[in-house]
């Protein structure tokens, strides 16, 4: 008996990649460098949680983030996106919806984000449903694509 795509995405998955694709076919880019890391999570109570990060963020020089220039903080939530949030599948068109009840970006809150997903043995393929037109792609109509790796367990 085959698993449900519920059931093969519940647990924990580090992110391999992130990247966007302009629809016009220019060059292919990094949003938010090409030296990430990340976890997303699917709980089997249905909801979700994600967080990406540059690895090459600074480090507040005085130790203390709630010390840190406004310059200094801005630098780290640039390179910092996380949000989380009820998930719901649609099976029949492979539809991964994320609701957002919590993001760091306080544009998001109460957005639903819809992604195309795709399970292929150990690894989980995530990708914008229709292109996102946004600074990060300087206004270009582009289309982002995630692809994550199951974490081993942790036990």
């Amino acid at each position: 008996m085959s698993q449900t795509l519920r059931e093969r995405l519940v647990g924990t998955w580090k992110l391999v990649s992130l990247v966007g694709r302009p629809v016009d076919g220019s060059e292919p880019f990094y949003p938010m460098g090409d030296k990430l890391t990340g976890t997303i999570m699917y709980a089997p109570d249905g909801y979700m949680a994600v967080q990406i990060m540059r690895q090459d963020r600074p480090k507040f020089p005085s130790g203390d983030w709630l010390l840190g220039t406004d310059e200094e903080i801005k630098e780290a939530a640039l390179g910092y996106f996380a949000y989380s949030g009820p998930f719901l599948i649609d099976e029949a068109n492979m539809v991964l919806t994320h609701s957002l009840s919590v993001s760091l970006d306080p544009n998001w809150l109460g957005q639903v984000q819809r992604r195309a997903v795709r399970i292929e043995e150990d690894l989980l393929h995530l990708s914008t449903e229709t292109p996102i037109e946004s600074e990060l792609s300087e206004g270009k109509a582009t289309m982002y694509y995630l692809t994550w790796k199951r974490a081993e367990p942790n036990m």
